[in-house]
């Protein structure tokens, strides 16, 4: 069944460390041989032996109207033919800028790159930059690339390999790093006390994508403002993967929470390597040229990503019920799997917003990375197999969001319910 793809991974495998170019593509969490793919359209994913597959990945959040959108393709195609790079300032990258600032709020000036590893390493830099302050905080089971400062608890990437510190990360580094539980304000406010005057930054998924999907607890964000406002710290969200996803506005306009630096990726780049990051004037100009925090990158602003992103982001902010439509499938698959496992007497926890959603075996809530790795993995991984077999493509760690595109049909939905109630018929 997977015959191109044992023998392509094989190939890699002699000129590709691990055979990938991202450790998660590797199986090494569900285990077995990683599907090699060849194309995709709309909804649909298509392998090297020519299998389909209904995708919930959505490569990691950005295909949010479905592969191959017809209007990205054809501005990609007409774009190319002017230059594929320039490395000089473009009308196009202004556009951009100006467009994410009427879409999203609390965000003055922003600042292109290429990843969202560089949107998060640069808003970093800025942040002890303009504060003076080397320190900050990030949470258990959030990802935020994988710069040096973040390889500390940094979730699913980390956690799918069972890599538990990082050859390379030096001790000072990790020193600078200061972690605690997601959801756990009191925490914070610990390390706040404890460290005063020496944080620069609190870093957080406000919705969480790398350990499953978890959402922040009442009251768990306006804390986290609040504590930044008393003592002088950055507020920064990471929405590599909820910008544009959740909302027009991202999460900070869907929570009504207004963060200082903003980081962006995925969506914003319509399926090309885009990242970005920006917020309040006051802290965005301490950015080189206008002020002396360094960072620069021969690619950002390139014309084809620009041109993706832009038509992407156009079509998302002129039809506002797109995300209806998104969060009503996401509720429907959510329901009809809840459904599906409850007949089965099979102790499950269901977590979701927006369109993302995430699965997880066992009897207690999902809250935080240690009520993520006590689920039933072994479980996750024999479904995740089953799925594959059936065409079904979901991402293959436990501790990962699913995302939805708006080119899935309620159809396909219902095929993806049917297959797990199949596959826990089969285990009865």
């Amino acid at each position: 069944m997977y015959n191109q793809s044992i023998q392509l991974f094989q190939r890699a495998q002699q000129s590709i460390p691990g055979g990938v170019n991202s450790p998660v593509r590797a199986f090494k969490s569900v285990g077995g041989t990683p599907v090699f793919m060849k194309s995709a359209k709309g909804a649909y994913l298509f392998d090297e032996d020519g299998k389909q597959y209904i995708d919930f990945i959505a490569s990691w959040g950005p295909m949010i109207l479905g592969h191959a959108y017809p209007p990205i393709v054809k501005a990609i195609q007409q774009k190319v033919m002017e230059s594929t790079s320039f490395g000089a300032p473009t009308l196009l990258e202004i556009e951009m800028a100006e467009l994410i600032k009427s879409m999203v709020p609390n965000v003055d000036l922003i600042r292109m790159v290429s990843s969202g590893t560089e949107a998060c390493m640069s808003a970093l830099r800025l942040a002890r930059g303009y504060t003076g302050k080397n320190k900050f905080i990030k949470f258990d089971g959030c990802y935020h690339g994988h710069a040096d400062a973040f390889l500390v608890k940094a979730g699913s990437g980390m956690a799918t390999l069972d890599i538990q510190t990082v050859p390379g990360v030096t001790a000072g580094v990790s020193n600078d790093t200061l972690t605690c539980a997601y959801n756990n304000l009191e925490a914070v406010q610990q390390l706040a006390k404890q460290y005063k005057g020496e944080i620069a930054a609190i870093i957080i998924e406000p919705i969480v994508g790398n350990m499953g999907c978890i959402l922040p607890a009442t009251g768990f964000l306006e804390g986290l403002r609040k504590i930044c406002d008393e003592e002088g710290i950055v507020f920064i969200f990471d929405e590599v993967m909820t910008g544009f996803r959740l909302a027009a506005g991202g999460a900070q306009a869907k929570l009504n929470i207004h963060a200082d630096l903003v980081t962006y990726g995925k969506v914003i780049g319509g399926g090309l390597p885009v990242g970005a990051f920006g917020g309040k004037k006051e802290i965005m100009q301490h950015i080189a040229p206008l002020g002396n925090v360094y960072q620069a990158g021969t690619l950002s602003g390139n014309p084809i990503a620009m041109i993706a992103g832009y038509t992407l982001l156009t079509a998302l902010k002129n039809n506002p019920n797109i995300y209806d439509e998104l969060a009503a499938k996401t509720t429907y698959l959510g329901d009809g799997i809840a459904a599906c496992l409850s007949k089965h007497k099979v102790p499950f926890r269901i977590n979701r917003f927006g369109s993302m959603i995430s699965l997880h075996f066992c009897n207690h809530d999902i809250t935080d990375f240690d009520t993520a790795s006590k689920a039933d993995i072994p479980l996750f991984n024999k479904l995740f197999h089953f799925m594959l077999d059936n065409g079904i493509y979901l991402p293959p760690s436990a501790y990962e969001s699913w995302f939805l595109n708006n080119a899935l049909s309620y159809a396909d939905l219902d095929k993806t319910i049917g297959t797990i109630d199949n596959f826990f018929s089969q285990q009865a």
